[in-house]
Formats: C-alpha cells, structure tokens, sequence
C-alpha cells in the first residue's frame, strides 16, 4: 500500500497530509517519527493550536 492510500484509509487528505509531513520531517526529532505516520498524524495547525492553551 502506498502512503497516499494509507492516508486515504486514515480519512486524511492525501495532499495536506503529506505537505505537512515534508514541511516538518527535516526538524522532527527522530525518536517521535511516528507521530508522523499517518494514523497518528495530527495537523501542524491543531499542535500548536494545543500548545498554546
């Protein structure tokens, strides 16, 4: 399965979800890449949003 299918079966919008993860992988720490995958994946928009409540 490709990860476009993968995100498609997580209900996520292919497109969004893997602008997000290449925008953030560069700096994202190594040992919390799961948190990248798609059935973890939260929007960068919604982390910060919680971060900052």
């Amino acid at each position: 399965m490709t990860i476009i299918e993968t995100a498609k079966l997580n209900g996520l919008d292919p497109l969004a979800y893997l602008a997000d993860v290449l925008d953030r992988i560069h700096d994202h720490k190594i040992n919390k890449l799961n948190e990248l995958l798609p059935w973890n994946w939260v929007p960068l928009a919604s982390v910060t949003r919680s971060q900052a409540a």
